[in-house]
């Protein structure tokens, strides 16, 4: 067994549509969020940021707040071949500017990227394991997930909040 450590990050963006948030289409034709490993001498949060403005070709991001931690094993099929693998990914907030344009990192196999408006973001989703760091990046910008249905509502009193 072979353990990794990746982080990554559930960006966000106002425009005039609204708060979107921005997910990639993986190798596994799943909508997710960016990750990867740390360098050498990296914290947690600078190679979220790294990894996060590499794969979807962002600039400017800025780290809002970590969200949490998630786990996931899988058989190693190109390096070890075989091999299991327990990775815990760290993920965080991070802010775009207004004006953010996005471009999939191809070499990395990273197909599209998407900004989706954030009553949308829960069913876009493509990885059911990410469903929690998703709530917990909504609910810091003013939205909570209703737990009969994958929809989203506004927490009025902090939506109007100039916080973010």
């Amino acid at each position: 067994m072979r353990n990794e450590v990746s982080a990554g990050g559930i960006v966000y963006k106002k425009g005039e549509g609204g708060l979107r948030i921005a997910f990639i289409l993986d190798p596994f034709r799943k909508w997710t969020f960016a990750k990867g490993h740390l360098e050498e001498g990296e914290t947690l949060a600078e190679a979220a940021l790294r990894e996060t403005q590499e794969e979807m070709g962002l600039k400017n991001l800025k780290v809002i707040a970590p969200l949490g931690k998630t786990d996931i094993w899988f058989r190693d099929r190109y390096k070890h071949k075989g091999v299991l693998v327990h990775k815990t990914i760290h993920h965080f907030l991070m802010r775009a500017p207004r004006d953010a344009k996005a471009h999939p990192q191809k070499a990395e196999k990273i197909r599209k990227v998407r900004w989706v408006p954030v009553s949308r973001a829960v069913s876009f989703c493509g990885y059911k394991n990410v469903l929690g760091v998703l709530q917990k990046a909504l609910e810091i910008l003013g939205y909570k997930i209703r737990s009969t249905k994958s929809e989203i509502q506004n927490k009025s009193k902090i939506k109007n909040s100039k916080r973010f």
